[in-house]
């Protein structure tokens, strides 16, 4: 039920006093006016908690349970970052204040940006960019303009493994290149000898994620920079995966000219139902004329916004970013300590692999390699056996109280699983996540139908996915 099923006439909730300053008269324009009451509900008080309060014990969360989403790296968030984010110097600030009076968030941004620039290995950074897709499509940009800076108008083609995340070909077009798709190796990592063939003096660049999509460490890598930058690219990493390898080792050690992360994944910040995020873009030394501006910049005890970058590819964002996740991603960089973000990678990697191992049992693993932080089922023998789907096994997972995986992507694998459980789960967890695959497996085989009309017992029942598709509803009508 919405809330306006629930609205009466004459209901209210808050009322506020009665005005006692002096009323003036604001002419507004006839065209401006609203020809008929605005459609809100009216309801009391009481229920308006209480409809919302319900809503959000149907609503699935980390919070609640476990939510093995691969790919997005869906860890437990500190609450400690949530009380530092509620400090009024930090959600009362204001954009449009004078930069003497927000030299505190200004540091903060600077800071971080030198923390973000040694982990990840860059020489400079924008903090710019509201997600991580925004922050591929920067990336690009300044790929784009560090060639056409060159005079090297031929160079038009990003190179992008098969494997990729969608948005890796999105944000390239985007950005004007022509993208042309790698095939991957049976295992899923980059064919030297397939980039070999596609090098040429028209390629600018070369898209990355590093572990891949399959959770994979491209071993590759030095010898793929090497190829890349030998041929007169770049090569572009995405920071989707970054989680697997923080505090280990760094992107830019491996090659990497151009770097985008995601605050809202590695550094703890929630994200999900399309934000808010934060995607910085970092840049190796010869690349920092091309960052959009303003960015920031320290004279002595004073920090301030430098808009003279001399080749900036020109402002990318309203303002400077979204903050408060910048002062989350702060928060749990100070409080982890470069000891702290190792071992978080470290017990990422082992989590993943003691899950593997588990789910093996069960299921085909698309690679018998050691995976980094996630790994991908292939259900396609699976589906051969018992004529159920991945989907039907994502939905039962739902009847479990576990939030399903991420499935049919990477879309190289039939019938993908992408499984990851990140560095904040218990072993007790992993072993009861793997305990219920068991048993979907077991009734897949003797009553297949309980899986394929799953799920059973969450608040709405299976949706029809392919008319939300072709005749999606975006509001409400009564």
């Amino acid at each position: 039920m919405t809330i306006f099923e629930k609205s009466a006439p004459g209901r209210k909730a808050f009322k506020l006093p009665k005005n006692d300053l002096e009323e003036v008269e604001i002419k507004i324009p006839e065209h401006l006016k609203r020809k008929k009451p605005l459609m809100l509900p009216e309801v009391s008080e009481p229920e308006v908690v209480r409809h919302y309060t319900n809503l959000a014990y149907k609503n699935y969360s980390v919070d609640k349970g476990f939510y093995p989403l691969g790919s997005c790296t869906m860890k437990y968030n500190p609450k400690l970052n949530e009380a530092v984010v509620a400090f009024e110097g930090f959600y009362g600030i204001h954009p449009y204040q004078p930069w003497e009076s927000t030299q505190g968030a200004l540091k903060l941004m600077y800071e971080l940006k030198e923390y973000l620039c040694e982990i990840t290995g860059m020489d400079d950074m924008t903090l710019q960019p509201a997600a991580g897709a925004h922050g591929e499509l920067v990336g690009m940009l300044i790929a784009r303009a560090y060639h056409l800076s060159k005079g090297d108008v031929k160079r038009r083609i990003a190179l992008v493994p098969d494997s990729a995340h969608g948005t890796n070909p999105a944000s390239a077009a985007m950005a004007g290149f022509e993208v042309v798709e790698l095939k991957s190796t049976q295992d899923g990592l980059v064919d030297l000898d397939e980039l070999k063939k596609h090098l040429n003096d028209e390629v600018a660049v070369l898209m990355l994620t590093n572990p891949n999509t399959l959770g994979l460490f491209e071993k590759d890598i030095l010898e793929i920079a090497k190829m890349i930058h030998d041929a007169g690219a770049l090569l572009y990493y995405d920071g989707a995966n970054l989680n697997a390898i923080m505090g280990r080792t760094r992107p830019g050690d491996m090659g990497f000219d151009i770097v985008h992360l995601n605050l809202h994944k590695t550094f703890s910040t929630p994200h999900g139902m399309g934000g808010p995020g934060s995607g910085p873009v970092g840049v190796k030394a010869f690349l920092k004329d091309f960052l959009p501006i303003p960015v920031i910049r320290k004279d002595g005890e004073r920090y301030y916004l430098d808009f003279n970058v001399p080749k900036t590819i020109g402002r990318v964002r309203s303002f400077y970013g979204n903050f408060l996740v910048m002062v989350k991603a702060y928060t749990y960089i100070l409080s982890m300590g470069s000891d702290g973000l190792e071992h978080a990678s470290k017990m990422a990697v082992l989590n993943a692999n003691y899950l593997r191992k588990l789910v093996s049992k069960y299921f085909d693993i698309a690679s018998p390699r050691v995976c980094m932080h996630e790994f991908v089922v292939d259900g396609s023998k699976f589906v051969k056996q018992t004529g159920v789907r991945i989907l039907d096994v994502a939905k039962r997972l739902l009847d479990y109280g576990v939030h399903a995986p991420t499935i049919y992507f990477p879309l190289i694998v039939h019938e993908a699983m992408m499984v990851e459980p990140t560095e904040t789960e218990s072993k007790e967890t992993l072993d009861h996540f793997a305990a219920v695959l068991e048993k979907i497996v077991e009734e897949a085989k003797t009553k297949p139908e309980v899986v394929k009309t799953a799920p059973h017992t969450t608040p709405v029942r299976r949706l029809d996915d392919v008319s939300a598709t072709k005749y999606p509803v975006f509001r409400y009508k009564k």
